[in-house]
């Protein structure tokens, strides 16, 4: 493997520990811990950590180190922005020819659905990341899927505000539920409103807790 490709490799894999929580807003991520964790060199790390400084997931701080960064209401409306243009005209191209696709969505929805029986809902936060790129996955474009991991990175950091994570979680169990219902049943146009209605909803429900902490 190349340089370069281990680099996207790893830069890959950080993405992820951001999209599942397990690097959150603030959090000094160091160079080499990575790449023993990883077992690359420490070359290859900063390769990835200037990969992801190019793609807004972290930030170098001068005689500091490297951190993930810190969210605004302004990058929250930039995410939704792009997911409105992107996620609810993925489901408004598909048909009835599409409907056998469905499998990935289906198997995040019961893992979201165990996981919330569980009140385990770091994890549920997860499913519902991985039900969202499984969605846009089905336009079979190799440049939206690199897109949307990157929004799912920024997303789960602009979760992060939130300090209840049952709050902020649990209905989107409901939500992808209901869509996926509407999607199985070949009902797309419908899926792709709801969708947006409820891509709202969440966009105002993180909005209005950056107001709350920026008036405490």
């Amino acid at each position: 493997m190349s340089e370069g490709s281990a680099a996207r490799t790893v830069s890959n894999q950080l993405s992820e520990w951001i999209t599942e929580g397990q690097l959150p807003p603030g959090a000094k991520v160091s160079e080499t811990s990575v790449a023993q964790r990883l077992g690359v060199s420490r070359n290859t790390v900063r390769e990835a950590f200037r990969l992801l400084a190019h793609d807004g997931l972290l930030v170098h701080e001068f005689n500091r180190g490297v951190f993930v960064p810190l969210v605004t209401s302004a990058d929250v409306r930039d995410v939704y922005r792009l997911r409105r243009i992107i996620e609810p005209g993925v489901v408004r191209s598909l048909g009835r020819p599409d409907l056998h696709r469905l499998a990935r969505l289906r198997s995040v929805v019961a893992e979201a659905d165990e996981a919330s029986a569980e009140r385990d809902w770091v994890r549920v936060g997860t499913a519902n990341m991985h039900f969202h790129r499984s969605l846009v996955s089905l336009a079979g474009s190799p440049r939206l899927d690199v897109t949307m991991r990157r929004l799912m990175a920024e997303l789960r950091l602009v979760f992060a505000v939130i300090d209840d994570p049952r709050f902020l979680y649990e209905p989107f169990v409901r939500r992808n539920r209901e869509l996926l219902t509407m999607m199985s049943a070949g009902r797309f146009g419908e899926g792709a409103d709801y969708l947006e209605a409820y891509l709202a909803d969440s966009e105002g429900a993180i909005l209005a807790a950056f107001e709350e902490k920026e008036s405490a």
